[in-house]
């Protein structure tokens, strides 16, 4: 058996079939551009094959040395990547600034930083692991963008619709362009540093030659922008790094507008901070002890087993266990299914995050049904547990959070958290509450209406909480 066929072996034993199945025909037969930086929920979409296998079987894969997991820094205007490595750990800076949009943002977890996958040349060799023998537009493809940019068929054509000149510098070259500027809006763009320079051509022609010097570095130095007139110009290019560079003059017009403006979903690195998968395998290595990432929306539910401490006495140390621990099972079954993840348990008491509150709402709705069956019939020598001896309060909010480590764990913190430990302390044991953050969000109302839940709104109010807040009970 070779090495390929044995770690598909092992991938099989703790990942879905049907997705292990169809990685295994991507690495076989795909072209070397679709195993670069692979979009899961696209791969997913193409395959057939549900969202939460796929990054399953990618983060097994990962864990195997199948795929080399990366976390993009992405630019939000123009989808390219900002920075690019293994772990989030790296996420350290306030702001990242884009050259090409002019443009600093702070990064969130939401939709600034993506997780990609790309095959590990072990198991198969592609071009991307030599990104300097890449065509150009095959750079911008595979490494400038990043796998939300909704790639056209025909990028090559229009990216040489917008190009009026470029060329392809090794380290440590130099070389010049030179070329008639046109009566346009002028990007000289290197995709490789991010090196910019704005030229607005306007004004009278002009014979007389312009001269421009650029020097290609890491720096990412924006500069201002330069008017120049039409006619003649010469740029002097320098590459002082260790890459080869990829200067180019692009037209900013419609094409250039439209060709940046294509997106698609792609996993987000809140949606797998929120994945019971990634959790469990990667429990220490998501954040370093001094991060505190944001995140602008995430769902916290939090539970509580009602009477848990009457319940040891009345059915005995062992039986109580037992339930308490069945309990546990059920509802992490139920927060994985429904595409969340536990972050930590306290006592009786379950905290777990979900990427949206129809999701947290989902899993309320089945925690609360099926945690009524786990006590039924079971006994012990302090009696029969009844239906009413295992019943959750239950409580759920949206809103944002920093993503930080706690207790060598990846843990939430923020304003958002202490609200929804605190709507849970509120519920009681027939209803769940959740807050109108939640309540708010359009599939939230499509879900319980399917369900023929009807909400029941009430005025509380929340220790640490300046106004009264409307919750609403879920009969």
């Amino acid at each position: 058996m070779s090495e390929n066929e044995s770690l598909f072996a092992v991938l099989r034993q703790s990942a879905d079939n049907e997705a292990v199945a169809a990685i295994e025909r991507l690495i076989r037969d795909a072209p070397d551009r679709d195993l670069c930086r692979v979009n899961v929920l696209a791969f997913a979409a193409a395959a057939g094959i549900g969202e939460e296998p796929a990054v399953a079987a990618f983060l097994h894969a990962a864990r195997l040395g199948i795929f080399e997991m990366a976390w993009n820094v992405l630019c939000p205007g123009c989808g390219g990547v900002l920075d690019s490595s293994a772990t989030l750990k790296s996420v350290q800076a306030e702001d990242y600034h884009c050259q090409l949009c002019a443009c600093g943002y702070s990064p969130t977890l939401d939709q600034m930083v993506e997780v990609t996958f790309t095959v590990s040349p072990r198991i198969r060799h592609i071009e991307a692991h030599q990104p300097d023998r890449l065509a150009p537009h095959e750079y911008m493809r595979q490494i400038f963008w990043g796998s939300g940019f909704d790639i056209p068929d025909n990028v090559a054509a229009l990216m040489d619709e917008i190009t009026l000149d470029s060329l392809e510098l090794p380290p440590g070259e130099k070389a010049t362009m030179s070329l008639q500027l046109p009566s346009e809006f002028v990007i000289v763009f290197d995709p490789v540093t991010h090196a910019t320079q704005f030229l607005q051509v306007e004004g009278e022609p002009t014979r007389e030659r312009r001269n421009l010097s650029m020097v290609l570095n890491k720096l990412r130095v924006q500069n201002e922008t330069i008017i120049l007139p039409p006619g003649p110009i010469r740029i002097a290019f320098e590459n002082r790094t260790d890459q080869r560079t990829l200067p180019a003059l692009w037209i900013a017009g419609d094409t250039l507008h439209r060709l940046l403006g294509g997106r698609r979903p792609f996993l987000t690195a809140k949606r797998l901070l929120t994945n019971q998968t990634f959790r469990d395998l990667y429990r220490t290595d998501a954040l370093d002890i001094d991060q505190r990432l944001k995140i602008t929306s995430l769902t916290f539910l939090f539970t509580d087993l009602k009477g848990s401490t009457a319940l040891y006495d009345r059915v005995g140390d062992l039986v109580a266990y037992d339930l308490v621990r069945a309990h546990f099972q059920v509802l992490h079954d139920i927060v994985a299914d429904e595409a969340g993840a536990v972050v930590k348990t306290i006592g009786d008491a379950v905290m777990a995050t979900f990427a949206t509150p129809e999701q947290a709402v989902a899993a309320a709705l089945r925690m609360r049904d099926e945690i009524r069956k786990v006590g039924n019939g079971a006994s012990g020598d302090g009696g029969e547990t009844r239906r009413e001896d295992l019943l959750l309060k239950i409580g759920i909010h949206e809103g944002p959070c920093l993503a930080v480590m706690l207790n060598d764990r990846q843990d939430y913190f923020g304003q958002t958290v202490n609200i929804a430990a605190r709507v849970q302390a509120l519920a009681d044991s027939r209803a769940i509450l959740a807050t109108g953050a939640v309540m708010d969000h359009p599939e939230t109302t499509k879900l319980l209406e399917e369900s023929g839940v009807h909400p029941v709104a009430q005025r509380h109010a929340l220790r640490g909480v300046t106004d009264e807040l409307t919750l609403y009970a879920l009969p």
